[in-house]
Formats: C-alpha cells, structure tokens, sequence
C-alpha cells in the first residue's frame, strides 16, 4: 500500500514540475516578442469626419411657378394663347393686258426713235420713246423686232406684232361696241373708209411669205385695216417709206 502510494506521489510530483516548466517556457516567450516590440504602442488614427450636406437653395415664388400655371388635372394646359399664324403674303397679282408693237421710226429726233406701240383696247397708235410710259407699263427699250417693257418691277418682252392678246378686230366682235382703230394705222394719216371692212377688197393678199403673212399686190389701194380670206391689212411707216403685208386675223 505504501508503495502505491509512493509512485503516486512521484507522479504527481513530476507532472508538476513538468507544467511548471512549460509555464516558464510561455512567459518566456512572451517577453521575448514584448522585447522585439519597437517604441511605444501605435495610436490608432482619427476617425475622418462626414462630409457637409449640400446646400438647399432658398425657395423663391418662381419656383412654384408651373405649379400656379399647370393645372392639377391636365398638365399640359397653359394660360399661353396660340396666335394664328401669319397669313401668308398676297399672291402677285397679273399684268395687264399687253400693248402691240407695230415697228419703230427713226427720223433724227434728238430724243432718238419712237416706238409704234397700240395700247390694249385704245384705238390708233402712240408714238413712245424709251423711258416713257403706255399704260400700265413702262417702255424699257425697243428695236426692229421685239420691244422691252417693265411693269412693277418686273421686266416683260414683247416681240413686233406677237399675239398674246385678241386682235382689235376680235375683239370688237365678241365684246360689242364701236370698232377701234385697225392695226396697221399710221398716226396723222386720215382715211375715208370704215377701219375694217367684211367685204373683201379688188385685190387681196399676194404670195405667202411665212405662214401667216403675205405680200400685198402692186397696185393694191385697199384702205389699212381691209380684211380679205382671213387677213388684215397691214401700213407700216419706216425710214424707208411705208411697208405693207396682210397678216392672218388673231396671229
């Protein structure tokens, strides 16, 4: 029994000193990595602080402004009127009828040559110089074939005898009222006849020379203005005396 007891107490004894050694061995240790520390113990940084909040602007009443306007239940409705659009600009209006040109004279007048020009439902013939007016419209220039008038602003070409508009005759005809003046009328030259007459003269026109004027005949006395198979006579005063041809009715 003492035995026992003996080898018991050895035991324990051992176990002992065996945990107080290794008791020794972590102390040790411990101050060993205490020792390695370098300095002081660190402090831990500052906590960094909130950023300030955005600043609210001030509330203005134009900040409620589309609150007043729009209403609660549409939105879309505005106290803004709509204006009709402009109305558009007024169509150009249409020159007038255009005046005939009949030729040109050229008799050393200081003002220079005169245009032979009808205007339109006026009976005989004016004599107009570039620059003056006829009518509505004013004479631009002129020259054998064509003359060049101008009418607000704008610039019209009108060529020797062009149609365009009803022939005097025609024109008699369908509107009614007395007959004006011929074409082919010289100013200042009286004549004894009707200016157009139905009946057809001694001597009618001659030999084509385009598909709407012939030649006169020699010797024909027929009067200006004489209608024979469709064609009007026609005088013209030149430089070179006068000229005659008989031109088709209405061309």
């Amino acid at each position: 029994m003492n035995r026992k007891l003996l080898v018991l107490d050895i035991v324990l004894g051992a176990g002992v000193i065996y945990g107080g050694i290794q008791l020794h061995n972590v102390l040790d240790a411990a101050k060993a990595r205490q020792a390695r520390m370098p300095g002081p113990p660190p402090k831990a940084a500052p906590v960094p602080g909130l950023p300030p909040l955005p600043r609210q602007p001030a509330v203005v009443p134009a900040g409620y402004q589309q609150v007043a306007v729009n209403t609660l239940f549409d939105p879309s409705r505005t106290p803004t009127v709509p204006l009709d659009p402009p109305p558009p600009p007024p169509k150009d209006p249409d020159p007038p009828p255009l005046p005939s040109f009949h030729g040109m004279m050229n008799f050393g007048d200081p003002q220079g040559p005169v245009a032979l020009i009808t205007e339109h439902d006026t009976p005989g013939h004016e004599e107009v110089h570039a620059g003056e007016a006829i009518g509505a419209f004013k004479l631009v220039s002129f020259d054998r074939q064509e003359m060049t008038l101008e009418w607000h602003g704008k610039v019209i070409h009108k060529r020797l005898n062009e149609g365009g508009s009803e022939p005097p005759k025609a024109r008699a005809s369908t509107e009614g009222g007395p007959p004006p003046v011929p074409l082919g009328v010289i100013p200042g030259v009286a004549s004894d006849t009707p200016a157009v007459r139905s009946q057809e003269t001694e001597k009618g026109p001659g030999s084509d020379l385009t598909d709407t004027l012939k030649q006169c005949q020699p010797g024909d006395s027929s009067p200006a203005g004489s209608v024979s198979g469709g064609f009007i006579k026609e005088v013209r005063l030149t430089p070179m005396g006068s000229q005659c041809d008989w031109r088709a009715v209405g061309k």
